[in-house]
């Protein structure tokens, strides 16, 4: 056992010593009960370490470990929770090994750049990151055999401050190893696992990280050893940082490392799945592999494609990675002989004319290279097929190899607590285990309005208390001035209609549409008997300018008296405001400029809470909306975005104006609004079966992993 481990285990009395096994695997993130068992164990250290079972044993003091070891009460949930564990890792009983039992000896390795698990780990930047870990945690549940690769970030991806001014501000905090579930790989002597790499001739070793996640393993490459040089010691400093000479290299470290890794581990993955194009040069080792054992470079290429999965996220061409063509030669040279390629075949892998000119495209090498290949929503393997089309030219479009598999999100790690009691108590208390099933769902009308209202409005109310509390933190600090508490949500009204728009600021994402016509958004927003209020969070990537320009509009509109604290803004955005968010406002608003929304996960995330979606047609929510379930903005197309954004704002405003806010404010004798819990109710009714990672990694197994592992058995 590690010594970062056993510093933990040997504080803890015999009787509750695997209490460490539970804080190392974040299994406990989407257990309730397991949760539970921290948070009883020292209520106020739970609060202050945000929820971070590893902290909390290395902070709890010796004598509160001592009583709860005596505990009755402790004892039996602890015993609970340990043959529920126990139970999932033996894996047998789970629907992979039931359906497909000769599939399991060889796992699906699962590359990506970020992965977003809990708040304790912050390798993720937003919805790529997260949805790589709600699959993982889904292939935990399901019992896929499944390893993911990527890397330790040192110093994660930045904090967010917003100074009064409102041009956000990048802060970059160390990663303390100490704090988080991390485990280092050893080799059998107990030595620390080291992988090589060439970087443009020179060597970089890796050093590798384990998380465990229930049954699923993550491997976690960190490149900050006192063996590599001082810049290559950064690769693995910040995600989506540096220029594009650091985003090459950490892209060779993913690939090629990335395959080098697992061979050092001794895996054998029966299937390669490539989570966008930031690691699709790991094709490329593994022909090298084939090729190097004796195979020609079309049938290794053939072996490669036959057994890899590509996932495109990215709708617009603009978005795809590539690189200047001697960028590409500088790092890969001597490399293609390996390949039995001439540097001129090599470079052909992944080139394409770019608006600078010849350059190395990371999607087209993975499209070309991938025998299985995905958008993530239907309108975006439509948009994909269009854009890619040029590359199977004797093709119609349609007939273009690239199908949809929507995404989802995983339920357990986003339904709220009280909501999931609420499901035990009338859906029964496997309803997790069944939550794929629509059948299961036709039983919500028995959960009786009143009991469904009033867990909404304490999920409001802890949401309010929630954002009050991080307001007060940062006045009393010293981090926030005077004026900025108004934009900060310390006057938000739990009663009002209060409309959440959190995510990405990018532009296309259109966070100042609501804006448009500000005279008539604050006559919405000061009804005086049906107040609206909007919560936005959301950070812009430290290289765009545009979207800071963005960000800043809303803060200085959150700032400004004249909107009456109707409008917050919540800095910082990670999955644990996100939490508070998707489960405690009213309605779910997204306004992207369509086709540009790939997919979208975080209105799916509202809905399973019962949130009421308000979305332009655009991603997961162009097949989720059904007229009955949420409202939906019908965008025009327009090629002129001032036409588009103006023809979009009226239709937003007129759904306010004319249906959401009447039907909110709509009350029976008893203060029920019927006719908004009915919406409610057919939102998670209609979401929450298809919308789930349950259905998404179900259909990856179906129509990707099984037929390519069993390519893989013949080989």
């Amino acid at each position: 056992m590690d010594d970062l481990v056993m510093s933990v285990r040997e504080r803890l009395p015999d009787r509750i010593a695997r209490l460490a096994d539970l804080a190392y695997n974040l299994w406990w993130s989407w257990h309730q009960d397991a949760r539970e068992l921290f948070r009883l164990l020292d209520y106020p250290l739970w609060r202050a370490t945000l929820h971070n079972p590893v902290l909390i044993l290395r902070q709890i003091p010796q004598e509160r470990l001592e009583e709860a070891a005596k505990d009755p009460v402790f004892l039996r949930r602890y015993d609970a929770v340990l043959l529920a564990f126990d139970r999932e890792m033996e894996n047998g009983h789970l629907w992979f090994p039931g359906t497909f039992p000769d599939l399991t000896d060889r796992p699906i390795a699962y590359f990506s750049a970020e992965f977003g698990l809990h708040r304790s780990l912050p390798i993720y930047s937003g919805g790529l990151g997260v949805l790589a870990g709600d699959q993982a945690k889904e292939a935990s549940d399901l019992g896929i055999p499944f390893v993911g690769v990527g890397f330790l970030y040192s110093q994660g991806y930045f904090r967010q401050r917003i100074p009064s001014h409102g041009w956000q501000e990048a802060v970059y905090p160390p990663l303390r190893i100490e704090e988080t579930p991390l485990i280092p790989v050893r080799d059998e002597q107990g030595n620390p696992i080291r992988v090589r790499v060439q970087l443009a001739g020179r060597e970089v070793q890796i050093a590798v990280w384990e998380v465990r996640v229930g049954r699923t393993r993550l491997y976690l490459m960190d490149t900050n050893l006192p063996e590599n040089e001082p810049w290559d010691r950064t690769l693995t400093s910040r995600l989506y940082g540096g220029d594009r000479e650091m985003r090459i290299s950490q892209e060779v470290v993913l690939g090629v490392g990335g395959v080098r890794t697992l061979r050092a581990l001794g895996i054998d993955p029966a299937v390669w799945h490539l989570n966008e194009g930031h690691c699709a040069f790991l094709v490329l080792e593994r022909i090298r592999e084939h090729v190097v054992a004796g195979m020609s470079f079309d049938e290794a290429a053939e072996a490669v494609r036959a057994t890899t999965v590509f996932t495109t996220h990215t709708p617009v061409p603009a978005g795809h990675d590539a690189f200047a063509l001697p960028m590409v030669e500088k790092h890969f040279l001597g490399y293609w002989e390996q390949l039995g390629l001439s540097r001129e075949e090599f470079l052909e892998l992944g080139r394409l004319d770019g608006p600078m000119g010849p350059e190395f495209n990371m999607t087209a090498l993975a499209l070309r290279f991938s025998g299985y290949r995905n958008g993530v929503s239907r309108l975006h393997g439509e948009v994909s097929r269009k854009m890619w089309h040029f590359l199977w030219p004797d093709r119609p479009v349609e007939e273009v190899p690239i199908i949809h598999i929507t995404n989802g999100v995983h339920l357990p790690s986003w339904v709220s607590g009280p909501l999931d009691q609420l499901f035990r108590k009338y859906l029964g208390h496997d309803w997790q285990e069944r939550h794929d099933d629509p059948d299961l769902w036709e039983r919500l009308d028995e959960i009786p309005d009143e009991e469904l209202w009033a867990l909404h409005e304490d999920q409001k109310r802890k949401m309010m208390a929630f954002i009050r509390e991080r307001a007060r933190r940062r006045r009393i600090s010293g981090e926030m001035d005077p004026d900025q508490v108004l934009a900060a949500g310390a006057f938000l009204d739990p009663e009002a209609l209060t409309i959440g728009f959190a995510r990405r600021f990018a532009t296309y994402k259109r966070a100042t549409l609501i804006f448009h016509d500000l005279e008539r958004l604050k006559r919405i927003i000061h009804d005086l008997y049906r107040p609206v209020q909007f919560i936005f969070a959301g950070k812009a990537h430290p290289a765009d300018d545009a979207g800071k320009h963005l960000l800043q509009q809303v803060y200085a509109l959150a700032k400004d008296p004249a909107m009456g604290g109707r409008i917050a803004f919540i800095e910082d955005y990670d999955m644990h405001v996100a939490r508070y968010l998707v489960q405690g406002v009213d309605v779910w608003l997204n306004t992207p400029r369509r086709p540009n929304e790939a997919s979208g996960t975080s209105g799916q995330k509202a809905a399973m809470n019962g949130v009421i979606n308000l979305s332009v047609l655009d991603g997961w929510w162009a097949e989720g909306y059904n007229g009955a379930n949420g409202w939906a903005v019908d965008p025009l197309e327009d090629a002129d975005p001032a036409v588009q954004d103006g023809h979009d704002a009226e239709a937003l405003y007129r759904l306010l104006e004319e249906e959401v806010v009447p039907l909110f404010y709509k009350r029976d004798i008893d203060g029920i609004p019927r006719g908004w819990v009915r919406l409610m109710k057919e939102s998670i009714r209609s979401i929450a079966p298809i919308f789930c990672t349950r259905r998404m990694v179900k259909e990856y197994a179906e129509r990707f992993y099984v037929p390519a592992a069993r390519a893989s058995q013949s080989r």
